[in-house]
């Protein structure tokens, strides 16, 4: 099995399997087993997920990184969600992602399905003239948890 090694700054926020860690000092870990971990920009909070992309980011977030009920739910949520979403958009290309991203995470590989949502909240940032959310991840700047 292969590890992972990351380098986090004091103060920096990660959650592992539902428990969040916040790091005290610099600090470099190395993740030697097969966990659920989001940290930093990735992580939404809830009152962050206000359209219709974001509440499914956010559905999708829990479905990764819950705890069993919770995961449960934030995959039935992301459901609903994308389906309201795939009704009302005229997109194409947001469907499509949509599609991709809930198959990816009912086969459990939510970590692609929040980076193919992640995409569909920029998409939807651009049509409706939204900023960013302030300090939220860019693509180019993720590691492949």
């Amino acid at each position: 099995m292969s590890t992972l090694v990351l380098e986090l700054r004091q103060g920096d926020l990660m959650v592992v399997n539902g428990a969040p860690i916040r790091f005290r000092n610099r600090t470099r870990i190395e993740l030697t087993g097969k966990a659920r971990f989001l940290f930093g920009k990735q992580l939404m909070a809830p009152e962050a997920a206000d359209t219709p992309a974001r509440r499914i980011y956010f559905a999708l977030q829990t479905a990764y990184i819950g705890d069993e009920l919770e995961r449960e739910r934030g995959l039935e949520a992301a459901r609903g969600y994308i389906a309201a979403f795939q009704e009302a958009t005229t997109s194409i290309l947001a469907r499509d992602l949509l599609e991709r991203a809930l198959a990816a995470a009912e086969a459990d590989e939510c970590y692609q399905a929040l980076k193919l949502a992640r995409r569909v909240m920029r998409h939807e940032d651009a049509v409706l003239g939204l900023p960013p959310i302030p300090d939220f991840v860019r693509e180019e700047e993720e590691s492949d948890a």
